[in-house]
């Protein structure tokens, strides 16, 4: 696996457009905002996209994702490569099996507005995004946001929704990349432990960053 494909991967954390026929529904807004007003814990198995601003597939992923509001999840890579990005609350470990080795960094300085944030952070919806309810297709409600502020290379983030439940996220960066989750088996508010979001380096792993 090469070192962008790497970087890609924490990059789309820190697409399948729907059009049709119908009228943008009034309830799309508030299906959004009372999904994520609303979530405490969620854990779901992932299916990951990447997609270039020329349209060509550059990465293809599976793993599950736990959250626990606010400021942690995991995300487990499980295919084709392993790999954890795991945020604690304070910092952020992104960890590679293969090379041996976790980068560390401060999790205000790296989320930004991103699918992660959305997904974790405390901040009411409209406070760090805009909303605008797209065309519906059949029972699927689709969202487009906008961040509110510039420190993120994420120019807009797509959340669909299947009647009230979360189905794909597809986030859109500065360079025209799509990088597309597609969400199973999701469970909101099961009750998660803080320790599944503690990170533990392995004995032998090369440390980048600081862990103070």
């Amino acid at each position: 696996m090469g070192s962008l494909h790497r970087m890609a991967l924490l990059a789309a954390l820190i697409t399948f457009p729907i059009t049709g026929s119908h009228a943008d529904s009034p309830g799309t807004l508030d299906t959004v905002r009372d999904f994520f007003a609303n979530i405490d814990s969620l854990q779901a198995d992932f299916h990951q996209e990447v997609i270039d601003s020329n349209g060509q597939q550059q990465q293809v992923s599976d793993g599950k994702v736990w959250i626990l509001r606010p400021g942690r999840f995991r995300w487990d890579y499980l295919t084709p490569y392993k790999r954890q990005i795991v945020a604690d609350g304070e910092r952020l470990w992104s960890y590679d099996e293969d090379l041996e080795q976790v980068t560390v960094q401060a999790m205000g300085t790296v989320l930004g507005a991103t699918p992660a944030m959305l997904l974790s952070g405390g901040e009411p919806i409209d406070k760090v995004f805009r909303l605008e309810a797209q065309p519906v297709a059949g029972d699927t409600l689709h969202a487009r946001l906008t961040p509110r502020a510039d420190d993120s290379n994420i120019t807009e983030i797509h959340v669909y929704f299947n009647k009230d439940i979360l189905a794909r996220i597809k986030a859109v960066d500065s360079f025209g990349n799509h990088t597309t989750f597609a969400f199973t088996n999701l469970v909101r508010n099961a009750g998660l432990d803080a320790q599944h979001f503690r990170f533990v380096p392995p004995e032998g792993t090369d440390i980048i960053g600081d862990t103070r």
